[in-house]
C-alpha cells in the first residue's frame, strides 16, 4: 500500500548532519533502524530497568522488549494509517536509548546531580546518544541518523534546552520545542504507541510480579470490560489466561481506537503533505473516551504499582547508587575510561558514563568504588 501525502517520505528527508551516499537496497529510515540495532547502546537496553530491577526475575520487561514492544504496536498503526513504517520502528527502538539504569529512578537521581550543570533529560541523552556518544564510524561521532528519526527520538525537551540545541543548529530537531509545531505523524504515533505499550505491560509485569492483584484491576473499565468479554467467550478460562486474554483485547481495542480517531482527525486537518501535518497541531490520538480511560489506567498503576512500597524501597536504593557513582567519578576522573575522564566538562562526562550503564554494571561499579554491597 502506497504511503499518504502526509506520510514522512524517505526521498524526501531533510537529510543527515553529515552528508552521506545512499545505501544500494535501503531507504534512509531503514538505514537508521539497522544503525540503531547494531548500537552498543541498544545492546545495553537488555539489562535495563523498566519497572522492576534486571534481578528480579527473568520474565518482567526491561527497556529492550519495552522498545520492541512500542515498535510492533507503532508498526501495525502505521500500516493501517499510511504513514512510514521504518520510520516509526527507527523511532520507536531509539527512543530510551539514554536511560539510565534502574528507570525512572536512575534518572531522577542523576538529573538532581546535575542541578546547576544542564540538568538531566533521558530523551535528550537518548538525542546526545546518536549523535555524539556512539563511536562506531570513522568520519564521525554517532550515528549519523537522519532529521526525521532524530526529531522523533527527541520527545520531550525544556525550553533552556531546546534554544540551546536550536543555536547549535538552526531549524534543527528543536525547533518544534519553539515555535510550538509537531513533530512527524510518525513520531506523534510513537508517542502514543508508547503510553499504550507501557500501561499494557506494566499491568502484566505488575501482576506477575505480585504487587496487583487480578481482582483489583476490577475497578478499571478499560480493563474490567475486556476481561468479561474473554470469560463470556470462554467461560472455561482460568488463571493467567484470562490476564492475557483481557490485556490483547485492551490492547486491540485501543489501537483500533487510535486509527479510528487518528483517521478522524486527519480528514478534518486535510493535511496535504508531511510538513503541513506538523503545523496542523496534534492528530495522532485516542479517542475522547479511550483517552480518559487510558488516563484512568495510569492513574492506577502510579497508586498501585510505581508507588507501592517494595519498588519504593527498590528505587531509594537505586538512587543511593547512582548518587555514590556520581560522587566517586567526580572526585576521581581516572575510575572512569580514558574518553570520559580527558573531556573538560567532568560533571557531563560523569553523567554520560553513569547513562549508559547497565543496571548490573552500575551495581559492580559501586561495590567496587565504595566497598558497599547491594542488598538484593
Amino acid at each position: 500500500m502506497p504511503l499518504a501525502p502526509y506520510a514522512s517520505h524517505a526521498s524526501l528527508s531533510r537529510g543527515r548532519r553529515h552528508a552521506e551516499a545512499p545505501a544500494p537496497t535501503r531507504d534512509a529510515f531503514q538505514r537508521d533502524r539497522d544503525r540503531i540495532v547494531h548500537s552498543t547502546a541498544f545492546r545495553r537496553l537488555v539489562y535495563k530497568t523498566q519497572v522492576f530491577l534486571n534481578h528480579e526475575g527473568d520474565l518482567f520487561r526491561t527497556r529492550l522488549t519495552h522498545s520492541l514492544e512500542v515498535a510492533q504496536l507503532g508498526r501495525s498503526i502505521a500500516r493501517a494509517l499510511r504513514l512510514n513504517e521504518d520510520l516509526v520502528e527507527a523511532i520507536a527502538l531509539a527512543h530510551d536509548l539514554g536511560h539510565t539504569p534502574f528507570g525512572h529512578a536512575g534518572q531522577d537521581a542523576l538529573d538532581a546531580c546535575m542541578q546547576g550543570h544542564g540538568g538531566f533529560e533521558h530523551n535528550l541523552q537518548s538525542l546526545r546518544v546518536v549523535d555524539e556518544l556512539e563511536h562506531r564510524y570513522p568520519r564521525y561521532d554517532g550515528l549519523n541518523l537522519s532529521f526525521e528519526t532524530r526529531e522523533g527520538i527527541l520527545k520531550h525537551c525544556s525550553r533552556a534546552n531546546a534554544e540551546r540545541l536550536e543555536a547549535a543548529e538552526p531549524g534543527g530537531v528543536a525547533r518544534r520545542f519553539c515555535d510550538r509545531t509537531q513533530p512527524s505523524l510518525e513520531a506523534q504515533l510513537c508517542n502514543l504507541a508508547d503510553e499504550i505499550a507501557y500501561n499494557a505491560h506494566d499491568i502484566d509485569d505488575g501482576v506477575r510480579s505480585g504487587l496487583i492483584d487480578i481482582e483489583l484491576l476490577g475497578e478499571l473499565d478499560l480493563f474490567e470490560r475486556y476481561r468479561r468479554e474473554a470469560l463470556a467467550e470462554y467461560p472455561e478460562l482460568h488463571g493467567r489466561r484470562v490476564l492475557y486474554e483481557a490485556i490483547r483485547r485492551m490492547l486491540s481495542a485501543q489501537v483500533y481506537d487510535v486509527i479510528d480517531a487518528t483517521s478522524v482527525a486527519i480528514r478534518s486537518a486535510g493535511p496535504s503533505n508531511a510538513e503541513a501535518a506538523r503545523k496542523a497541531g496534534p492528530l495522532v490520538l485516542f479517542g475522547e473516551t479511550m483517552r480518559r480511560e487510558s488516563s484512568e489506567l495510569k492513574r492506577f498503576l502510579f497508586r498501585n504499582l510505581y508507588r507501592h512500597p517494595r519498588v519504593s524501597a527498590t528505587t531509594d536504593q537505586a538512587k543511593d547508587v547512582v548518587r555514590a557513582l556520581f560522587d566517586a567519578y567526580l572526585a576521581d576522573a581516572a575510575q572512569m575510561p580514558e574518553r570520559y575522564a580527558e573531556r573538560a566538562d567532568r560533571h557531563r562526562a560523569v553523567a554520560d558514563y553513569i547513562a549508559g550503564m547497565t543496571d548490573r554494571f552500575a551495581i559492580r561499579e559501586y561495590e567496587r568504588l565504595t566497598g558497599r554491597r547491594w542488598i538484593e
